[in-house]
């Protein structure tokens, strides 16, 4: 008669015991017999729920999934003799990215005689990572790739967290937003408010006859 190792349905140990055996005990406590490790001597069995165990697995497998956190790697493109106030827009989208919990790949393109002059490639992407140290890291170092250079910065913070905080920071925005509206319809209800027995007083000073 063939034997199995059966586990219990808190994880405790019965024992080597026959198929039929598990089988009706199983039965008696209104569970499944479920094979876990088939290539053991003897096998090893499991009491369950099976239709439960499926399902709490569904559910961390779907938690999991909600929680990966993709990597995103955005492209920054620069020329070495950039002036400076289309270094101060790249560098803003650089920032925007960073904060954003994403990578950034800064390419710089040379052209021409520019590309036996590296150095100047070299010194802006030195620049740029200093001017974003707050937010980023220096993954990459700058290296050579045919008539370009490329640099990898990294964010401080991971994607989950930047998240959080950009969520954060636009729940804020609209709640003084909603403040701000709301303290100018008091101040506007009270305006109304303090005009309206002026008027009432005015138009009973008009009717009076000196007269009567």
């Amino acid at each position: 008669m063939p034997e199995v190792r059966l586990v219990g349905p808190n994880g405790e140990t019965v024992g080597i015991v026959r198929i039929d055996d598990a089988l009706r005990l199983a039965q008696e406590a209104d569970l499944d017999l479920v094979e876990v490790a088939p290539t053991a001597r003897p096998p090893v069995c499991k009491l369950m729920d099976y239709g439960k165990f499926k399902y709490e697995n569904a559910q961390k497998a779907r938690e999991a999934r909600r929680n990966q956190t993709n990597v995103v790697i955005k492209e920054m493109k620069l020329r070495p003799k950039i002036d400076a106030h289309d270094y101060e827009t790249k560098k803003g989208h650089v920032v925007r990215f960073l904060r954003q919990g994403d990578k950034v790949k800064i390419t710089i393109m040379f052209r021409g005689r520019e590309q036996h002059r590296p150095e100047l490639g070299f010194r802006l992407l030195q620049r740029l990572a200093e001017d974003v140290t707050d937010l980023g890291f220096v993954e990459s170092a700058p290296k050579q790739d045919g008539r370009n250079m490329i640099m990898v910065l990294g964010p401080h913070k991971k994607k989950a967290e930047a998240k959080a905080e950009v969520k954060a920071e636009k729940a804020e925005k609209a709640a003084e937003r909603a403040a701000e509206r709301e303290a100018e319809h008091a101040e506007r209800s009270a305006g109304a408010t303090a005009e309206q027995p002026e008027k009432k007083e005015r138009r009973r000073s008009e009717s009076l006859d000196p007269d009567m």
